[in-house]
């Protein structure tokens, strides 16, 4: 067989497999949606008519929050586990305790402790029901008054957390293991496909930002890098054991963003410095550059955040926001427009998953090799 047919059939089988991970992808967001629906229309009889309305803002934002439970189909959750830090100690017990209520109507007694859930958050039981027939006290602006325990659950974004550091670690074992088996070989299955990303990362991020000192700051660019790729692609996967918006989450962001400005700060060698707080200007600009470089320290992580959790998230929102239009309108001929739409932009987000990934972590290897740059 030529280079020719090859080509072509894999190509192909690209476009097979492409083409499934739509349809998935499509498919699940519609069976959430109309579960969601269906509950809102149950409820419809003895609801105004201003609430029988498909609430598109409430539908999008609970599919990209994080959640105590993971949502399989229809009715079937898997319960994850309740750690709390109470008054009284550790309290350990399972989500599906709560039945999925989050309307802080259902109150869990536990190791002497009575907890409500609201808006995905555990608060302790007030004495009585207010009159929504919530166990919880809330000011004019419906946020809660409760106290909360300290939460240290084993969350959806958590288990995502868990099974991307899993894959990513059993893909690299095996790439390293085929390197020692095939020393001096052309690369084989996983490794063929791993190793052009690898060299990727080495040669058009780290060794044009970080000059001869690029072995270093090697690993740290390699798992960023893939930590974000993966993360983002599991967040595609509308389905176990994908579906979590983990780099979506600004907790998470911010965390990897620190990461990068503690090895700023580390390595960040005296012309680094010296750049910062004496600067090669008249003194008296030192009372307006000094405070601008230092602001500039922490803008440069705090810019690295917050594009990525606005970029994943964005996309995720704009995927479930069209395939809710079908219910905002309620007519199967919205369909027509907006499920093409939610293809279309689902298949971008294959591309921008990749993209972040990049972005960061060539920005955190462009900081860095401003820290470390020799004077010239």
């Amino acid at each position: 067989m030529d280079c020719s047919h090859v080509f072509d059939f894999k190509v192909n089988r690209l476009t097979v497999v492409f083409a499934l991970f739509l349809a998935f992808f499509f498919v699940t967001p519609v069976l959430y949606a109309q579960e969601d629906t269906s509950n809102v229309t149950a409820t419809a009889h003895a609801e105004p008519e201003a609430e029988k309305k498909f609430n598109l803002g409430k539908f999008a934002l609970h599919h990209i929050a994080d959640s105590h439970s993971w949502h399989v189909i229809g009715d079937t959750y898997i319960g994850l586990p309740v750690m709390l830090y109470t008054n009284t100690g550790l309290v350990v017990f399972n989500s599906n305790d709560f039945h999925h209520d989050d309307e802080a109507k259902l109150v869990v007694e536990k190791g002497g402790q009575r907890f409500v859930k609201l808006h995905e958050k555990i608060y302790y039981a007030s004495e009585a029901a207010n009159e929504h027939g919530q166990y919880v006290e809330v000011d004019e602006n419906h946020h809660s008054l409760n106290k909360r325990p300290l939460d240290f659950s084993i969350t959806k974004n958590v288990c995502t957390l868990f099974i991307s550091v899993l894959v990513i670690l059993a893909v690299f074992l095996k790439v390293a293991n085929g390197y020692k088996v095939r020393k001096g070989l052309s690369p084989k299955g996983l490794q063929s496909w791993m190793e052009p990303i690898i060299l990727f990362v080495r040669d058009d991020i780290a060794k044009p930002n970080l000059g001869h000192k690029y072995e270093r700051f090697m690993p740290y660019l390699l798992t960023v890098f893939f930590f974000i790729w993966f993360n983002n692609m599991l967040g595609l996967i509308p389905f176990l054991p994908g579906g979590a918006n983990l780099t979506g989450n600004i907790a998470v962001t911010v965390v990897l963003a620190s990461i990068t400005l503690i090895l700023i700060l580390v390595n960040g060698n005296k012309y680094y410095w010296k750049h910062i707080f004496a600067p090669d200007v008249p003194w008296w600009l030192y009372i307006v550059l000094v405070p601008v470089e230092i602001i500039g320290i922490f803008t440069k992580p705090i810019a690295l955040a917050i594009r990525l959790f606005a970029n994943i998230t964005a996309g995720h929102i704009l995927v479930l926001a069209l395939i809710g239009l079908i219910f905002v309108f309620n007519s199967v001929y919205v369909s027509f427009v907006s499920v093409p739409f939610a293809l279309f932009i689902g298949a971008i987000e294959l591309l921008v998953a990749f993209i972040q990934a990049f972005i960061f972590t060539i920005l955190s290897a462009l900081f860095i090799g401003m820290a470390i740059e020799e004077h010239h």
